[in-house]
């Protein structure tokens, strides 16, 4: 428990259940607000791949009390090697701890992480109703907002969180001045496989049309992503394509990223998708409605921070909703204190994005790596 008590909302929806949702709803739910969490996948699961968790991460999780989990769970390291795409080494980042105490950077399987924040949302006592959406939000004179679900009920809530992905449907039913995510002309792959025998650390290896890394995610455990521009297809691609396509890839890479292509094998699982971002305009919020995570502040991998972005803004909702009188003096303070740190995130990310493209001299990445992972280490 923090200490802190909400005292202006008593009742709030979360709608979805991933990493931002579950935040908001264990930092709310601590603080005395009774939170119910929906989301729309009736089995609540979540992609295989694993996740890089960075300084600022871990330290939001710490915030959650969550660290020594993912500390036993995962993988953690004291920092990243950077290397060009035939395994010369060229850089190692710069990664400093940032509290005592807290690990410089690490990584683990999303599937885990995921279920050790399932773990505390039960033990809070958070009801969690699944294969459920909003179909529609009011929000008649009074404040509280009433919410129809998917299944026909509806629920009044004093407060409601949209958490719900990229393709939010909250933002969709609240927000008129916001849009879909803009393609950045990326693609991103990642498999999930055991860890190469060598690797020490998470890796990036640049200097390619095709970036690619590694991190560590457990004791024999690690994932890989490569970046390559996207090309629209009519169709998605099966599992032998996946395999096939992106061992060719890696012709080219040394070093770890060639161990992992002439080891990867067809069990091991392997995902695609094209890349998205969007900060969307002010206002974040309408009434009692209030959005953070993906359907807010998308952003790509390139700055491993997406999941760390998401979990911050769900405790800095609920700190300024413990902290101020009303609630609108509560979500104007969130949007503040989270807009631009968000927009530094994806810009810098979307800008490292484009000289991949453009096949940027991976010195000048380097120096956009540090110079972002710098800012993000103040507090937020």
């Amino acid at each position: 428990m923090t200490g802190e008590t909400i005292g202006s909302i008593a009742t709030a929806l979360v709608v979805g259940g991933g990493i931002g949702g579950m935040a908001s709803a264990i930092s709310l739910a601590e603080r005395g607000v009774a939170v119910e969490l929906i989301d729309l996948d009736p089995d609540w699961r979540v992609y295989g791949a694993g996740i890089t968790i960075t300084g600022p991460t871990l330290r939001a999780y710490r915030r959650l009390g969550m660290l020594e989990a993912i500390k036993a769970e995962g993988a953690i390291t004291s920092k990243t090697r950077l290397f060009r795409y035939d395994g010369t080494h060229l850089h190692d980042l710069e990664e400093p701890v940032i509290e005592e105490g807290l690990p410089a950077t690490g990584g683990i399987m999303r599937p885990i992480l995921h279920r050790i924040m399932q773990a505390r949302v039960r033990e809070l006592g958070i009801p969690v109703r699944l294969g459920l959406t909003v179909t529609a939000l009011d929000q008649p004179a009074g404040g509280a907002v009433e919410a129809r679900f998917s299944d026909g009920t509806a629920g009044r809530f004093d407060l409601v969180v949209g958490a719900d992905s990229v393709y939010s449907g909250v933002r969709e039913l609240a927000f008129p001045h916001m849009a879909a995510a803009v393609p950045t002309g990326q693609g991103c792959w990642r498999i999930s496989i055991r860890k190469p025998p060598g690797l020490e650390m998470g890796e990036f290896y640049l200097g390619h049309a095709n970036p690619c890394g590694i991190t560590a995610c457990g004791p024999d455990a690690v994932y890989m992503w490569m970046l390559t521009p996207h090309v629209e297809r009519e169709s998605h691609m099966d599992e032998e394509e996946l395999f096939v396509t992106l061992k060719a890839l890696l012709a080219d890479f040394g070093g770890n990223a060639g161990w992992i292509r002439d080891n990867m094998t067809r069990q091991d699982w392997i995902n695609y998708r094209p890349l998205a971002a969007a900060l969307q305009p002010k206002p974040w919020f309408a009434g009692r409605v209030v959005l953070l995570g993906d359907a807010v502040h998308a952003t790509t991998p390139h700055l491993a921070s997406g999941a760390g972005m998401a979990v911050e803004s769900g405790i800095v909702l609920a700190e300024e909703l413990a902290r101020a009188a009303t609630v609108d003096e509560a979500l104007l303070a969130y949007q503040e204190r989270r807009f631009d740190r968000c927009r530094d995130v994806i810009e810098t990310s979307v800008a490292v994005g484009r000289l991949q493209l453009e096949h940027g001299d991976p010195r000048v990445h380097a120096q956009m790596l540090e110079g972002a992972l710098s800012r993000l280490n103040q507090a937020f």
